[in-house]
């Protein structure tokens, strides 16, 4: 089934790097046992800088490459609140064991573009509770100069 045929939506990024994620719907169907989708592809690509608006909130987009090549957040900056996915989480980031994933990029992408967006900042995770920037940049073992010995 096209489902631009049953909907008026348009379908909005993510940025153009995770592109071979959605041409990968497919076989990523199948390896799960689910009825078989096809390839998407936006009617838009999301890029850094982009705004996007849901109702009427206006959201910023940011490019956090990492967890995957096309990772993107949203900002709300009049609420001062981030929907991370899965950049960062309460205590740990993102896995980046998935194909074109890079662990140095994630880290990287938190600190000169998550971090400085201010401590008072919550953020919503993909999984897990909520908290703030503030915290994580004092208490998140993985945005530490020195990562602990286990």
């Amino acid at each position: 089934m096209n489902w631009r045929s049953i909907t008026a939506f348009l379908f909005i990024g993510p940025e153009k790097e995770d592109e071979f994620w959605l041409q990968g719907l497919p076989a990523q169907s199948r390896m799960f046992g689910l009825d078989e989708c096809q390839p998407l592809t936006p009617d838009r690509w999301l890029n850094e800088g982009d705004r996007v608006s849901v109702g009427n909130v206006t959201l910023q987009v940011l490019h956090c490459p990492g967890h995957t090549p096309g990772h993107v957040v949203f900002f709300d900056e009049q609420s001062q609140l981030l929907i991370s996915g899965d950049v960062i989480f309460k205590g740990g980031v993102g896995r980046s064991d998935f194909p074109r994933g890079d662990h140095n990029q994630l880290i990287d992408a938190i600190k000169r573009k998550l971090l400085p967006l201010g401590d008072d900042v919550t953020f919503i995770p993909g999984h897990g509770p909520l908290s703030t920037l503030g915290y994580e940049r004092l208490h998140n073992p993985f945005l530490q100069d020195e990562m602990p010995v286990w």
